[in-house]
């Protein structure tokens, strides 16, 4: 079955950085448009950023310059590195899979908290 596993979410201060990783089993990665989403409490889950097969990336205004997202078929891996982090960027994070085919649909991940001090 697919399955996203996030990793490396944690504390940092104000205007620091992070870098996301998401590790994807159970479908051929290459093929799939991948996607990192967030939600914070009390809020609903957001788009941050997303990127095609073919490495095409989109991304939320709120993070357009600060936040990067990448990745390595091979390795079957998506990031999301993000840089001048704001407090208002503290949510747990979300690794999104969308699938074509007879498995057509979206499948996410656990999820990795961010926490970000002032």
């Amino acid at each position: 079955q697919v399955q996203l596993v996030e990793s490396g979410g944690g504390l940092v201060q104000a205007g620091g950085s992070l870098r996301l990783s998401c590790a994807a089993s159970g479908l051929i990665f290459s093929f799939n448009a991948m996607g990192w989403y967030r939600q914070a409490p009390g809020k609903q889950r957001e788009l941050v950023a997303a990127i095609t097969s073919g490495g095409s990336t989109n991304y939320a205004d709120s993070v357009k310059g600060r936040f990067t997202i990448s990745r390595d078929n091979a390795k079957k891996m998506v990031y999301l590195q993000m840089n001048s982090l704001k407090p208002e960027g503290a949510a747990v994070y979300y690794c999104k899979a969308e699938l074509g085919g007879t498995r057509r649909g979206a499948y996410w991940g656990q999820g990795t908290q961010v926490t970000v001090s002032k």
